[in-house]
């Protein structure tokens, strides 16, 4: 008995650790994020830029969206329950903004694009009224798979299941394995369109990187590694949404495989993703760098 004792305040103290290991990640990966944020506004040049633009929009997306699924995280792990309609407000704007990234995504991949396949009319396409119009579409076009995915929920629930008080997740939407399959559906269309996109854009690219000389050269070769990476983070927002489905099948089997699923889940596809557009904008890009590094050290030269 005492040994049993024993093995469960061990399961509990290694729970308690993980957590607080990935609020330590989550905290500083939102310090980061709201540095990076930070660095935007101060410049002028920067907010005036369709390129920049874009990035912040994945920067204030992918802050929200961590944020909210790290609270989710947290009920989860506190067992905290609430009434399925504040649950279903949670869930509109979660399910819209996992959206918004990978869109956004393919989005400064065709600026690239046209940025260095058709230098002359990268201006007028990116000009600050085709930039907010660009994201006005990006966020119409991530809010259809939320309208889709909740109306069937809507079609199914009844009037008293929205004040039952239920541990807030995707699952509590969905009462019928075809509504998984739509999802699944759904978010493999847009993925797979987006990927065509990248692909597309890589090799335009790539064709004239191998007939330009020069600084030309050079920048075509730094717009095919950002889209490299941009097809890399694509992938990862992909995996993300096949977590769901293997966390559900492990729960089945065995719930220890299950926290430990969730665990690397949360790690590697929600928080990795969210790791890279600093990568990608935030460091590799000098003049953001340059000016990231001077709010960095409180404008001490360095």
């Amino acid at each position: 008995m005492a040994a049993n004792n024993s093995l469960a305040g061990d399961d509990l103290l290694r729970q308690h650790v993980k957590f607080v290991i990935l609020q330590v990640l989550v905290m500083i990966f939102l310090f980061i994020n709201l540095l990076l944020i930070i660095t935007f506004f101060k410049k002028e040049y920067f907010y005036t830029t369709a390129r920049y633009i874009l990035f912040a929009l994945t920067l204030l997306s992918d802050s929200f969206l961590l944020f909210m699924s790290d609270i989710l995280l947290i009920f989860t792990q506190f067992y905290i329950t609430i009434q399925v309609w504040i649950c279903l407000i949670i869930f509109v704007a979660v399910l819209v903004y996992v959206t918004v990234t990978p869109v956004t995504l393919a989005a400064m991949t065709l600026e690239r694009y046209v940025a260095i396949c058709m230098p002359l009319r990268h201006g007028e396409l990116s000009s600050m009224r085709n930039t907010m119009n660009c994201i006005l579409i990006i966020h119409f076009l991530s809010s259809l798979p939320c309208i889709l995915i909740l109306s069937t929920f809507f079609g199914s629930a009844s009037l008293s299941f929205y004040k039952q008080y239920q541990l807030c997740s995707v699952e509590v939407f969905m009462f019928y394995i075809w509504q998984h399959n739509l999802r699944s559906a759904v978010y493999q269309f847009y993925f797979l369109v987006m990927s065509i996109i990248i692909v597309f854009s890589y090799v335009k690219i790539m064709k004239v990187a191998k007939a330009a000389s020069g600084e030309d050269k050079k920048s075509s070769r730094k717009g095919l590694k950002t889209v490299v990476l941009h097809g890399f983070q694509l992938l990862l927002c992909l995996l993300q949404l096949w977590c769901p489905i293997i966390e559900v099948a492990l729960l089945q089997v065995n719930f220890s495989l299950f926290e430990i699923a969730r665990y690397l889940n949360f790690l590697l596809f929600y928080l990795a993703p969210r790791c890279l557009s600093p990568l990608i904008y935030g460091l590799r890009d000098e003049v953001f760098f340059q000016a990231l590094k001077y709010h960095a050290s409180f404008g001490i030269s360095l």
